[in-house]
């Protein structure tokens, strides 16, 4: 029958569940640092599967540098989470990245609120064209994609061939499904955006994001009622 783990408690359970995943996890964040050293960074929405990414990173590489695209909408609770995050690993090398022109810019030049007339031209502007102009002098980024999220996540691999950006994205979390991100949260006592205790399971944008019901697909809540799925970060060719 093989090897078969047990466990004596339920909390045990967890953690052994947890530690399965990391193996293969740990060893792909070893092997990016390695292989790209100095130009690679982690581009993190501060979501929960960004905080777990930020927790592995830092056993990897301390002074590792992280991206966060402030688009200038997200929730206050955001901004107040990448607050904690800074006393948590102050080894990190944050780097918040702004687009090329403010919101009132923005209105200037496509009217207002965008975002209800025009998603896919806003995350355009405020989101990956930032990102863009960021990897362009990096060789690698990590992302924290998991193909359980959705129909076009789902065959993301750990090394991807990024056509977008032209470079190396990296996916360590590919495997982990949404418990076990909680399970490691709490099982070391994580720091997470207290929109997640309000049915809010991703988050992005403040005007483009909405609480899910309960059994919904956890991207519901992103660009409702749209058709959207995608900001345009993880998909190779369009807008998004």
């Amino acid at each position: 029958m093989g090897n078969v783990l047990t466990y004596d408690t339920w909390e045990e359970a967890k953690a052994g569940l947890v530690l399965e995943k990391l193996t293969d996890t740990m060893d792909v964040l070893k092997w990016a640092y390695r292989e790209y050293g100095d130009e690679i960074i982690y581009a993190c929405s501060f979501g929960a599967e960004g905080i777990v990414m930020l927790d592995l990173i830092s056993k990897v590489n301390k002074q590792a540098a992280v991206l966060f695209l402030d688009t200038g909408l997200h929730f206050a609770e955001t901004y107040e989470l990448i607050e904690k995050i800074k006393e948590q690993y102050p080894g990190f090398k944050l780097n918040i990245v702004k687009p090329d022109i403010t919101l009132l810019e923005q209105e200037a030049l496509y009217g207002k609120e965008l975002w209800k007339c025009d998603p896919n031209l806003c995350c355009k502007i405020r989101k990956v064209e930032p990102l863009a102009r960021e990897l362009g002098i990096v060789k690698a980024w990590i992302s924290g994609l998991r193909r359980e999220q959705s129909e076009t996540r789902k065959s993301v691999n750990y090394i991807n061939k990024d056509e977008r950006f032209k470079n190396i994205k990296i996916c360590p979390l590919i495997h982990w499904k949404w418990e076990d991100i909680w399970n490691y949260i709490r099982l070391n006592s994580l720091p997470y955006n207290s929109l997640h205790d309000r049915q809010y399971p991703s988050i992005g944008c403040q005007p483009c994001t909405h609480p899910v019901k309960e059994g919904d697909d956890l991207r519901a809540g992103r660009w409702a009622n749209t058709g959207k799925t995608e900001c345009g970060l993880h998909l190779a060719g369009g807008s998004g």
